[in-house]
């Protein structure tokens, strides 16, 4: 096997940002990124948004163009899939066969979509999205005039209603739980998202648990609710959370508990092994606990710390999470946890679709939700954990930069 220096598996967000991450900070040794699919690094927001709704082609979908890595020195290999690791032996079996040896790994495997185990859920016209190959079948299949069911409440289901209720389907979307975004969401927030929604000719269902899917002529006709209902549908988009692929860390012998296990620098239970994005479950200095996140600010910083660390510095990952929705002309950006509080402070007004919610927690910023107000949210990640009076952070004429810079630790 050819000796490399730093292996990265993974062509998502995290393994991408590794790979550049490595040459900005001055790592001159040989860098090999194994991605999967058969693409450059490319990042999958879009592919619920502007990539489905036709706005972006795959050039602006992808990290970096391919420039980018030849300039750098940075071996990318396209449909290239990791099959195994050896720990011992620092080597990556590759699935066409080929064997490569590493000082460092890097897992950016990310996650998966979870999967509907009833009836009919092989039927074309049954999606799942994560790829790009996810996005681009759909895209193909969503015709004006035709029928939408959107399986999962959740970000991606909503981002996938709000594109094609725009272009023109008749959407429905069916939610298990009570309310729409109940995994990321307060209940102010879901409701607020329900009426928009609504607003948009798209019908809302939530309790409804899917248990079959119908089909007609080989594909899909209808959507079956355990209550009864049948819902009409062409196409179906399945998006009901996603699974960590931890399955080749699990077989090399590493830490795997609700994703691969890593410390505060990325470390994996093998020294020689790091991981980044999607896969992890990491501890969160700030929260207090180990989490597992799914978002791109996530991946991103992360695999920067893994990558900074690879490289020899002794960098410490301690990011306060955020995530973000783009829902036709709503953009949601949160930051935090909004279930450790005592106060909810609101900013500006919904009725006018541009407000912010504060969540304080014994005087302290503990997490905020801002829809279309980026000044509110960026000065909000600036201000958490930090002491900030409610009645000021409510008042729309006080300015939030003289907040931030007034704020006590």
């Amino acid at each position: 096997p050819r000796a490399m220096s730093v292996v990265i598996v993974g062509g998502g967000h995290a393994g991408g940002q590794a790979a550049a991450s490595l040459r900005q900070d001055g790592y001159a040794g040989p860098v090999l990124l194994l991605a999967e699919e058969p693409h450059l690094p490319y990042q999958r927001p879009p592919l619920s948004k502007q990539y489905l709704a036709g706005e972006w082609g795959l050039d602006r979908v992808r990290l970096r163009p391919a420039a980018f890595y030849q300039d750098r020195d940075i071996d990318v290999r396209p449909g290239a899939r990791a099959a195994g690791i050896d720990a011992a032996a620092r080597t990556v079996l590759c699935e066409d066969g080929a064997t490569v040896r590493y000082q460092r790994l890097l897992l950016a495997t990310g996650a998966r979509a979870r999967t509907l185990d009833v009836p009919g859920a092989e039927l074309p016209g049954v999606h799942s999205l994560r790829t790009v190959a996810d996005a681009a079948a759909i895209k193909a299949e969503l015709e004006p005039g035709g029928r939408l069911a959107v399986v999962g409440g959740g970000y991606i289901g909503l981002e996938v209603a709000a594109v094609a209720a725009s272009m023109g389907l008749s959407v429905t979307v069916l939610e298990m739980e009570a309310r729409l975004l109940k995994r990321v969401a307060t209940p102010a927030m879901s409701a607020f998202y329900e009426r928009t929604h609504r607003q948009r000719g798209v019908a809302v269902r939530t309790g409804a648990e899917v248990v079959a899917f119908a089909g007609a002529g080989g594909r899909l006709t209808a959507v079956e609710c355990a209550n009864g209902e049948r819902v009409a549908a062409d196409v179906a988009v399945v998006g009901v959370g996603v699974a960590p692929n931890v399955e080749l860390a699990a077989a090399a012998g590493l830490a795997c508990d609700d994703g691969i296990v890593v410390d505060e620098h990325a470390r994996t239970s093998d020294p020689n092994i790091y991981a980044a994005g999607d896969c992890t479950n990491h501890p969160n200095p700030i929260l207090g606990r180990r989490l597992r996140l799914e978002s791109v600010p996530n991946a991103m910083e992360q695999s920067r710390v893994a990558a900074a660390n690879m490289a020899g510095a002794r960098r410490t990952y301690a990011a306060v999470p955020w995530f973000w929705s783009d829902q036709y002309d709503l953009k949601l950006q949160m930051a935090g946890f909004p279930e450790a509080q005592d106060e909810a402070v609101v900013r500006g007004d919904p009725a006018e679709r541009r407000f912010a919610t504060f969540y304080l927690r014994r005087g302290r910023l503990a997490a905020a939700e801002a829809v279309n107000c980026p000044r509110e949210f960026m000065a909000a990640r600036q201000l958490l954990g930090k002491r900030v009076d409610g009645r000021k952070l409510a008042d729309s004429t006080a300015d939030m930069q003289a907040l931030v810079a007034s704020a006590s630790a």
